[in-house]
């Protein structure tokens, strides 16, 4: 009998070293999280279901429990480098359905997908175009490298100031290559609905006390005739109500949207004797290319594009599980679903019991290499104590069989 028992406890001492091993050779695998091999004793028991005697029968490999504690964070200067700071995993999508995993080394395939580097396509929420997003939907993250795409100028809003004592100017008619012919100017892009820029120009023409013309040319082209502007006695803008000056559109020859342009005037006023200009704001941008992705730490994923636009690509989804011991280990750090997990719970960062997310970090092994050092030298003493056990038993029967010669 002691021979089955230090059997037991050599299998034991061996099993506890193949997880200790496993831990250590793992210390610097992003995500990875240690494990703890628990042991259970052995009885064993008559035909009538009770025990023989009270002394044990040996020991038994009960569990090897994962530990899902934190790790350290190791900041990194690469943005689709993501750590889970508290509860939750990243949700992958692998050959073999959904994985999870802690390990948040991202980097683009060359199809633009966001992927590990051992594979599985990062997962995520898409938007809504509510300004929101579809969290009843999964779906690849990918990233496009074209350009986005270019929004035309529709309005245009002043901050500037006419001289009050403006008088009509000495030429008639209008002309915009002739100075003499108009009082003030204001120049600006404009931007058409293929990302193109035009010149426009708007010409400010006194007709008598508070009463103005406005002109726009387009790229040096009339656009539309002029248009009345008044002012009260407060130097404040009268007419068009509300201050919105709206042009005809214009017809472009490239082929793009005729360009209908408003100027917002509701900040121009008429005050003193010198005209003065304070800014100069329009909505229209050109095409832009791909200059950053942002994730922040709700994990909604933005591209920055050159044009100095945003838009968003997704919010990261995050999964948890009631027993996240019970998952079942996949390799490459990950792992799935079991009946002993539990069904997955799916939600987003910073809600609920899920944690945030940081962009530019990687979580490190949680193992503890000077504890699972300090724990290997104890496994190898369990280990040498049982064949010493086994020793001694071989000792003691070699001693009868000798005493029966």
């Amino acid at each position: 009998m002691p021979f089955n028992v230090g059997l037991s406890g050599l299998n034991a001492a061996s099993a506890d070293l193949e997880v200790i091993s496993n831990n250590i050779a793992n210390v610097n695998t992003t995500g990875f999280k240690g494990s703890r091999a628990e042991f259970a004793d052995l009885f064993s028991f008559n035909r009538y279901g009770t025990q023989n005697t009270q002394m044990g029968q040996g020991v038994r490999l009960s569990n090897v429990a994962q530990q899902f504690g934190q790790g350290n964070l190791e900041y990194t200067s690469n943005g689709l480098d993501m750590a889970v700071v508290g509860e939750g995993f990243f949700t992958v999508r692998t050959g073999a359905g959904y994985a999870y995993t802690r390990a948040g080394n991202f980097q683009p395939d060359n199809a633009g997908n966001i992927v590990l580097p051992q594979g599985g396509f990062l997962q995520v929420y898409p938007p809504n175009g509510m300004g929101g997003f579809d969290q009843s939907t999964l779906t690849d993250l990918r990233i496009q490298t074209g350009q986005g795409a270019p929004s035309a100028t529709s309005t245009a809003t002043f901050r500037l100031n006419l001289p009050a004592n403006a008088t009509p100017p000495a030429t008639t008619p209008f002309d915009p290559t002739d100075p003499t012919s108009f009082n003030e100017s204001t120049s600006f892009t404009a931007y058409d609905s293929l990302g193109a820029t035009h010149a426009a120009n708007v010409y400010y023409v006194n007709t008598g006390p508070g009463a103005w013309e406005a002109h726009m040319t387009i790229d040096g082209n009339p656009a539309g005739g002029p248009i009345a502007v008044t002012f009260d006695a407060n130097g404040a803008i009268l007419t068009p109500a509300g201050g919105s000056v709206t042009f005809p559109p214009y017809t472009l020859a490239n082929g793009a949207n005729p360009l209908a342009l408003t100027v917002d005037m509701a900040n121009v006023t008429q005050y003193g004797d010198a005209y003065s200009m304070g800014s100069i704001v329009q909505n229209g941008y050109g095409a832009g290319n791909v200059s950053t992705i942002d994730i922040d730490n709700e994990g909604v994923v933005s591209v920055r594009y050159s044009n100095g636009q945003t838009e968003a690509l997704g919010r990261i989804a995050l999964a948890d599980f009631a027993n996240a011991q019970g998952l079942q280990k996949i390799g490459n750090t990950m792992w799935a679903e079991t009946n002993a997990s539990g069904q997955v719970i799916r939600g987003v960062a910073g809600t609920g019991d899920f944690g945030q997310l940081q962009s530019g970090a990687l979580e490190s092994s949680n193992v503890d290499l000077t504890q699972e050092l300090v724990k290997m030298i104890k496994a190898q003493r369990n280990y040498q104590a049982n064949a010493q056990v086994i020793q001694t038993d071989n000792t003691l029967t070699q001693t009868i069989i000798n005493l029966r010669g």
